[in-house]
């Protein structure tokens, strides 16, 4: 069984100890640090080795807040996925750690499941990511030199809609930038506007290891079977726009275009805000929630 190898980074022996018992029989290849600085030389050393970052937000030398900042700055390492580990559970200090791009939280004193849930989360967001840019490939150049143009698609299931997504990649500036952010709409369009998934659904899903398995199923219900997704791509010389609509009834996407410190602490419902953030120049919503417009300037 393959691996996951995840960086595990606290400057108490203990929580170290104990983290390595709760995860001693998952499929994990944990490193240990001691503290940030001991970690950012781990991770110079073998710069593309970790699927996943366990990092204390306290520590000596180098505290967890200043690695982050480092990891963040560089390439080989924005992609990483952070879960942050803190008995600072104020909003403010929520809201500094998500900004600063640890977009998965962690509270001590640790829980086994809380621990399990988020990594499986995080690895399967790295995961996502890390085979969507893979099929981003130099004989897909061409397509970066349409110059203006408009295309047109319709999907049904979760698999087309993310392979649409890395050939749409493409066709932008940053396309690993902006594979991360059309998964995360074209999921959302999937399993919410087609599949009528709810977030507390999900949430029990996730926990019971069993979303993907939920999400097959009701794409091959006879009621869903009609159900398509929209993707529009125009370009023009100042920017490009991604529509993409579903057939569901919307949701309340303004909950979600920032990062609540209420649901820091769940193992999803950061995709749009993320998207948000890292993807796209801009992210409207129209109507009820079921069309989504992103933009990315040229």
């Amino acid at each position: 069984m393959k691996k996951h190898p995840i960086l595990v980074v606290d400057d108490e022996p203990f929580n170290l100890e104990i983290i390595e018992e709760f995860l001693s029989e998952e499929p994990y290849e944990l490193t240990m640090a001691n503290d940030g600085v001991e970690a950012w030389d781990i991770l110079q050393f073998e710069p593309n080795k970790f699927s996943a970052i366990l990092l204390d937000r306290m520590m000596p030398r180098m505290g967890g807040m200043e690695l982050l900042a480092k990891l963040k700055s560089e390439k080989e390492h924005r992609h990483i996925p952070i879960i942050l580990q803190t008995a600072k559970a104020s909003n403010k200090d929520i809201i500094e750690g998500i900004n600063a791009g640890a977009h998965y939280y962690l509270t001590k004193p640790f829980d086994e499941d809380s621990i399990k849930s988020m990594l499986r989360s995080a690895l399967y967001d790295h995961e996502l990511h890390t085979n969507l840019t893979n099929k981003i490939d130099l004989c897909s150049l061409a397509l970066t030199k349409l110059s203006h143009g408009e295309m047109y698609f319709v999907f049904r299931t979760l698999a087309e809609g993310k392979a649409i997504s890395s050939l749409l990649a493409n066709l932008c500036p940053e396309p690993s930038q902006a594979v991360t952010g059309l998964t995360e709409l074209v999921t959302n369009a999937v399993e919410h506007g087609s599949l009528g998934i709810t977030y507390t659904e999900k949430t029990k899903l996730l926990a019971a290891n069993c979303w993907a398995e939920e999400v097959e199923k009701r794409q091959q219900l006879s009621e869903n079977a009609d159900k398509e997704i929209t993707i529009r791509y125009t370009k023009n010389a100042e920017h490009i726009s991604l529509t993409i609509q579903d057939p569901g009834p919307g949701f309340n996407w303004e909950d979600y275009m920032t990062l609540d410190p209420s649901r820091a602490f769940d193992t999803h419902g950061r995709g749009i805000a993320m998207a948000n953030l890292m993807s796209f120049n801009q992210l409207h919503y129209h109507g009820n929630g079921n069309t989504v417009e992103a933009i990315i300037q040229l």
